[in-house]
């Protein structure tokens, strides 16, 4: 099969590379270079890399929709064109123009976490399965034909970027599995249920900001899922306090001897301070803090971190 391939982040090299081994690519599009960095140096997008590796023809438009990439596409004139992660919406014009349509790979079960961030959202809210869905595109958001599936389980203690790794290789796999049975025609696509749609929205470091007000599990999911960007972070002592790892506590476990100064506590108080842990008290439950950065200090455990900081019982982050 001939096949324009679009995509842009990692996510989408293993899928680029599996269609390489088994079809014809006959060019790949992807997002232009962008500055990156504290250099802001123009950084390549791994797609290209990857491309570029094959000696595959890269194209970069900042626009799809605009009519002289149409024409482009229709030059190309490829059975398939395979979309993983590419960030342009394309037009109705350009999803008539291959024989087997455009597809797909979208890293949740459709049409739960339709949207830019289905990984990080499928973790931050502690749902217990994620996955990806191959995806005969319209013009909607993430509301084509779902074609086939493919189910993970969400590990208690796995990050957004840990179950981003598992889900690019699940959707390589069912990318050539769909492929296989468009081809031979035996796939019927289904319809989405509009009913159980959600929404995953982009991310950025406002929404990772912690709010102590919500329970200590809501808050551990949100740190597993803004893990490794944006980072789930509060403010200790006027400086910004990243939270890589934490675990949930009992008020049993905790042990503390003080019930009238747990009681008066607000949330987002540091309630206990081990040799390698400080819990903070949540709306709702106690949040043992694991590994942190704080300010322009590395990223280490909390025990690391107190050999050279302490941290007071009542400190208040926020």
């Amino acid at each position: 099969m001939k096949i324009v391939f679009m995509g842009s982040p990692d996510f989408a090299v293993k899928t680029l590379e599996l269609c390489v081994l088994n079809h014809e690519v006959i060019g790949v599009f992807t997002q232009p270079d962008r500055p990156k960095g504290r250099g802001k140096q123009l950084a390549k997008q791994p797609v290209k890399i990857a491309a570029e590796a094959h000696n595959i023809p890269v194209y970069q438009p900042e626009r799809i929709k605009r009519e002289e990439w149409v024409e482009k596409l229709r030059e190309l004139a490829p059975d398939c064109i395979v979309v993983v992660a590419y960030g342009q919406i394309l037009s109705k014009e350009i999803l008539e123009i291959p024989k087997y349509g455009c597809i797909n790979v979208h890293a949740s079960l459709l049409p739960k976490y339709r949207g830019a961030a289905p990984i990080n959202w499928a973790v931050a809210d502690g749902e217990s399965v994620s996955g990806v869905t191959t995806m005969k595109m319209d013009v909607g958001l993430d509301t084509g034909d779902m074609l086939l599936k493919g189910e993970i389980e969400i590990g208690k203690e796995m990050t957004a970027g840990e179950l981003h790794d598992e889900l690019a290789v699940i959707g390589a796999e069912l990318l050539l599995d769909t492929l296989h049975d468009l081809e031979e025609g035996t796939l019927e696509g289904e319809l989405q249920n509009e009913e159980q749609a959600t929404y995953a929205s982009m991310l950025n470091k406002e929404i990772s900001k912690i709010d102590w007000k919500m329970t200590a599990h809501e808050i551990e999911c949100r740190i597993r899922g803004f893990n490794p960007w944006p980072v789930a972070h509060c403010i200790m002592e006027e400086k910004t306090l990243k939270v890589f790892k934490a675990e949930t506590m009992s008020s049993e476990a905790l042990n503390v001897e003080d019930a009238a100064f747990l009681k008066g506590a607000s949330p987002g108080t540091v309630v206990k301070v081990n040799k390698d842990s400080v819990v903070v008290k949540a709306e709702s439950g106690y949040l043992k803090l694991l590994e942190i950065q704080w300010g322009n200090k590395k990223r280490m455990d909390v025990g690391s971190f107190l050999l050279g900081h302490a941290i007071e019982v009542g400190t208040v982050l926020i």
